[in-house]
């Protein structure tokens, strides 16, 4: 058994942050150095992803991989962001079980009133620099989802519009306002 030192002041490095266990009830990202504190999942975002993992199971999508929750994702050896929700394959979960960082290529940000809107869209360049394929971005206040395929090629969505996974799962969809029911 290894034993691990928890640091009880701030990680000043990427190793120091893995190992960090902070005892002030939120969580966060590293980013080249930078903390980004937030406050997890509130009742809102728990519900739109219940929902989601309701279709993606009712779909059976499941036989393909799983969507985590706030799962921890290795970007590059400087960054480590946690989506909302990421879509692993079952071949990615067994790499991650080897030890291996594995990159989703879908996930979901709900994006809550207090989030940055350059810090969003910098999440968004860093997660297609990184592999990721499909990223939505819901808006519950709006109740509006972004669709990314690229940086470039966004499609907005409202009312009955269809937000869709593909490339990635193209079987995974569903309508803002199903999202929103």
């Amino acid at each position: 058994m290894i034993a691990t030192k928890i640091i009880t002041t701030l990680p000043r490095t990427l190793q120091e942050f893995l190992l960090w266990e902070p005892e002030d009830g939120f969580k966060y990202e590293w980013n080249d150095g930078d903390l980004i504190q937030f406050t997890g999942m509130n009742k809102n975002q728990l519900y739109i992803y219940d929902l989601l993992l309701d279709l993606f199971v009712e779909k059976g999508l499941i036989k393909k991989g799983t969507l985590v929750a706030e799962y921890d994702v290795m970007l590059s050896g400087i960054q480590m962001r946690r989506p909302d929700i990421a879509f692993l394959t079952k071949a990615q979960v067994k790499e991650t079980r080897e030890g291996k960082d594995e990159i989703p290529e879908f996930v979901i940000e709900v994006i809550s009133e207090i989030d940055n809107i350059n810090k969003v869209e910098e999440k968004v360049t860093e997660y297609f620099k990184a592999g990721v394929k499909v990223i939505w971005h819901i808006f519950p206040e709006h109740k509006m989802v972004y669709v990314y395929t690229s940086r470039k090629n966004v499609q907005i969505c409202l009312d009955v519009d269809i937000c869709s996974a593909e490339p990635v799962l193209s079987e995974f969809e569903i309508s803002v306002n199903q999202i929103f029911a």
